[in-house]
């Protein structure tokens, strides 16, 4: 609506200002004489969103709801009517009949033939239903839900009376206050955790984010009321995603993180514990329910304190929670970007043994005995909470495979379509890439084999620091901070010598040959690995926002990496003197002796053949190289460009211009 009609439709149609569809509803029922009929079909909105809420309580004080039929938006698959948003199709009769119960049904785009038409109608689903106008006023919202059934659930205690909101932090500038926690030095008191919503995720995770927590970013939050209440700071709390295209998922949030308003929070007022609201929150009952009173794809923090609590089993509910907790956040936590990774699982002493394969079949026993249990215990809690409610006929308390929200679990990782064997093989090659992907961070000093978690995570830390903390190192760190990624052997100290070495040093040399056949197995040649789809990996792993940055020139001839909590004005200069531009000299020479070898009358006439042909291609990239090094990285080296980890990688990495290799979407990378 423009201006104008905007005030209008506010001025004249109070109860349903938000749209013109809920306008045309409110104007078809007061057109309608007393006992006639009113039939429409409209957008499903009105039915559940909190702005039309006064446009329902008219029109169960008004009108009685005869029939209904519901065709939901369902996400990517559309609805029957073949639109992108659902719709509803009712008849209401002008007389308050609040006691005559009005027959519903849902038609979902599965449900209908290629026309659209119902395959059976009504449909016989779950949400085929008769319900009161008095009924819907039990539910917070007075939400058109008709296919709850036991709305006396409502009258019970509520989520509010135990647990109340925290508010939100809110920065009205989430580029220049929010970074990755990978992005920022280790040691830097200037940031904060924070829980930023995220992927579809139960018990623990998604904590990812930092926000910018020194004396002036608080100040500038504050004076915009975007603080959260300071009783509520360093609290541990319950949150989740506040926007999911999945079923809702609710995560505990320690004290050390803090929360925005993608990501709720509630807490306890002491007397009912935060463990027990999440294992409630994370239950078929919770979705049920909630559903009913939202449901769509955006959770607030009213709707969730609006749920009927029962205090059921808590002793029970409670101890389950913590274990499950306990996985979800030793999953979470060995990966690499969480915040208390320390080392890769499969070089855990727990697992590891002579061979990676061997090592990998155990790990692999271990994420399916922890994927196991932690459905056997949410399916208990199901079964504590359908049983306490009374929904045995409307729900069972079994839980998908693909619902257990565990990493290591391939089914929740990459989903159910295709073969159990296919998604076997995603996770084996994906745990080989996350070895090489560990390793390189051996490499560059940002982990060690001998302590754990991080060891160089700070701006501008070299070798010296690292020695500081770890004196006698079983693998050395690279000493200038600067990596080859090469198509052959052209420097000793390349990524595919340094991985050998690694790889030698943790499964030993015995296997080494067994062991690098087995990686290759899964992901290919290592060095075409390093130099095709290392990087990339590394990209998508980083979100976007990669700690090693890939120096490569136009055509990708010369490659090397750097990290970039090791970076340093000079760093640039070490690539051009003693990596670059020798690299080209090794480029001459072997042009030098291609060239002998095709004018060489010992050889055989195909070798002098493919001699030019070589000499051709290693003349154009000797071109490449040298118009690379004169246009970009000898300017760039004289330059010795500053750079700071707190500005972010959205920031920093534009620096270097057509030095680095692009990133697809930087740009638009924030959420």
């Amino acid at each position: 609506m423009n201006g104008p009609l905007g005030d209008w439709v506010k001025s004249n149609y109070k109860n349903s200002k938000s749209d013109l569809f809920s306008a045309f509803i409110e104007r078809g029922v007061k057109m309608t004489v007393r006992f006639a009929y009113t039939s429409m079909v409209t957008m499903e909105s009105w039915m559940f969103l909190s702005s039309y809420e006064k446009l329902r309580l008219a029109l169960i004080a008004d009108t009685t709801i005869l029939s209904l039929v519901h065709m939901p938006y369902l996400g990517k698959g559309g609805t029957s009517m073949g639109i992108n948003f659902g719709t509803s199709a009712f008849i209401l009769k002008r007389s308050a009949g609040r006691q005559r119960s009005a027959n519903f049904c849902c038609v979902r785009y599965y449900e209908t033939d290629e026309l659209g038409v119902p395959l059976e109608f009504p449909p016989k689903n779950e949400r085929l239903a008769t319900a009161k106008s008095t009924d819907f006023e039990k539910i917070p919202g007075s939400p058109i839900s008709y296919w709850i059934r036991k709305f006396e659930l409502f009258d019970h205690a509520k989520m509010a009376d135990a647990w109340k909101s925290g508010g939100r932090l809110k920065t009205h500038d989430g580029p220049k206050y929010i970074r990755f926690g990978w992005e920022v030095s280790g040691a830097s008191a200037r940031w904060k955790r924070i829980a930023k919503g995220g992927d579809f995720r139960r018990f623990f995770g998604n904590e990812e984010s930092v926000a910018d927590w020194s004396p002036t970013a608080l100040q500038h939050y504050d004076s915009l009321g975007g603080l959260p209440p300071k009783a509520f700071l360093g609290h541990q709390g319950v949150t989740w995603t506040k926007i999911t295209s999945a079923l809702p998922s609710f995560r505990i949030k320690n004290t050390n993180t803090e929360y925005d308003s993608a990501s709720p929070t509630i807490f306890s007022n002491g007397d009912t514990s935060n463990c027990f609201a999440v294992g409630f929150l994370n239950t078929k009952v919770s979705t049920f329910l909630l559903n009913a009173i939202n449901p769509t794809m955006n959770f607030q923090v009213a709707d969730v304190l609006a749920l009927p609590a029962l205090n059921t089993e808590p002793a029970r509910i409670e101890a389950n929670v913590e274990k499950l907790i306990s996985f979800s956040k030793s999953d979470w936590d060995a990966y690499e970007t969480s915040w208390d990774f320390t080392t890769l699982p499969l070089l855990s002493p727990d697992h590891r043994t002579g061979t990676l394969e061997v090592t990998y079949q155990r790990l692999r026993i271990l994420w399916q005995s922890m994927t196991d249990e932690m459905k056997r215990l949410e399916e208990e809690n199901n079964r504590i909470f359908i049983d306490a409610y009374g929904l045995q006929d409307e729900l069972t308390p079994e839980v998908p495979i693909e619902e257990i929200t565990l990493t290591c679990n391939p089914s929740y990782r990459y989903g159910i379509k295709g073969s159990e064997e296919e998604r076997e093989t995603r996770l084996l090659a994906d745990t080989m890439a996350e070895f090489l992907s560990y390793a390189v961070g051996c490499m560059f000093g940002r982990y060690s084999l001998d302590e754990p978690g991080l060891i160089l995570a700070n701006q501008g830390e070299t070798l010296a620091d690292y020695l500081a903390r770890v004196s006698e190192p079983s693998f050395l760190p690279d000493e200038d901070n600067v990596i080859p990624v090469l198509d052959g052997d052209w420097f000793a100290d390349d990524i595919v010598d340094r991985f050998r070495k690694f790889l030698r040093v943790t499964f030993g040399d015995e296997h080494f040959r067994e062991n690098l056949a087995f990686v290759e197995a899964q992901i290919g040649d290592i060095r075409r690995y390093f130099t095709r789809s290392f990087y990339d990996d590394h990209v998508k792993r980083y979100k976007k926002r990669p700690i090693y940055w890939m120096f490569a020139s136009p055509k990708g001839t010369f490659q090397a990496l750097i990290y970039m909590h090791r970076y340093r004005p000079d760093t640039v200069s070490v690539l051009l003197n003693d990596y670059l531009r020798e690299f080209i000299r090794k480029l001459e020479a072997e042009r030098e002796r291609l060239e002998k070898l095709s004018d060489d009358p010992a050889a055989t006439q195909t070798q002098r053949t493919r001699a030019l042909k070589d000499v051709a291609t290693i003349a154009k990239q000797i071109a490449e190289l040298e118009e690379w090094e004169r246009d970009v990285i000898f300017p760039l080296a004289q330059a010795k460009i500053e750079i700071d980890l707190d500005d972010g990688v959205k920031r920093n990495y534009p620096l270097f211009g057509a030095a680095l290799k692009p990133i697809k979407g930087l740009e638009a990378a924030d959420e």
